[in-house]
């Protein structure tokens, strides 16, 4: 046999076994995508396809809301009228805002408690609030009750239920808006001379903050 021949004519096959080898051996870069690069390239599941837990309320709800079932929970558990009656103007206040009805001294202590900026409930003139219908569905149905886009008759539908309310008599499930029920026991608190009718107002007023909680946070 004639080795260097049979040596020239392997050779290419060599080279070409060579280079198949090496390559297989090496890294699989995919292809990019066109009009890009690897660099593009996302390994893993789409983004489209993952959980996506919900977006948490803003902190500026978040705190009100705490502010809110604070003062009530001081209201609910005073030990004198003088406090219970400064908590529940605080929480009141809170929800009413400086351009909602009743916001102010109610006590007459020469101090504002809960004093805002805005509330958390639109104004008379529809001043801002801290909710909006945009929050969700939960929260156009407990916080706002439903539209706002005729305030001021929002809030006389409020007024209305204050004065018909009576012991043997209670109008506030008549409020599609839960702040709002806080806002009426607030002021029935506020008008009232015996602590253990402030502190069983303050506790119709707790379940109102609870639902009101839950209907920004967990929803």
């Amino acid at each position: 046999m004639n080795y260097p021949q049979a040596f020239g004519r392997a050779l290419p096959l060599i080279v070409a076994w060579s280079l198949i080898a090496c390559g297989a051996s090496g890294p699989l870069v995919p292809d990019p995508p066109s009009g890009g690069s690897t660099n593009s390239i996302a390994i893993g599941p789409p983004a489209s396809i993952a959980t996506v837990a919900p977006q948490a309320p803003p902190d500026e709800i978040r705190l009100r809301l705490a502010r809110i079932g604070s003062a009530i929970q001081r209201w609910r558990q005073a030990d004198n009228l003088k406090i219970a009656k400064a908590a529940a103007e605080e929480a009141r206040n809170l929800i009413v805002g400086p351009g909602g009805p009743y916001y102010g001294d109610a006590d007459r202590n020469g101090f504002i408690a809960g004093a805002s900026n805005v509330g958390l409930l639109p104004g008379l003139k529809g001043e801002t609030a801290l909710v909006e219908p945009e929050d969700g569905a939960c929260v156009v149905r407990d916080v706002l009750g439903g539209s706002w886009r005729e305030p001021a008759k929002r809030w006389s539908t409020l007024d209305a239920a204050i004065r018909s309310w009576t012991v043997s008599k209670n109008t506030f499930p008549s409020l599609p808006s839960h702040p709002q029920r806080i806002v009426g026991w607030a002021t029935l608190a506020l008008s009232t001379n015996t602590l253990p009718a402030a502190r069983e107002y303050g506790g119709h007023a707790r379940l109102h903050i609870d639902i009101t909680r839950k209907a920004v946070t967990h929803c």
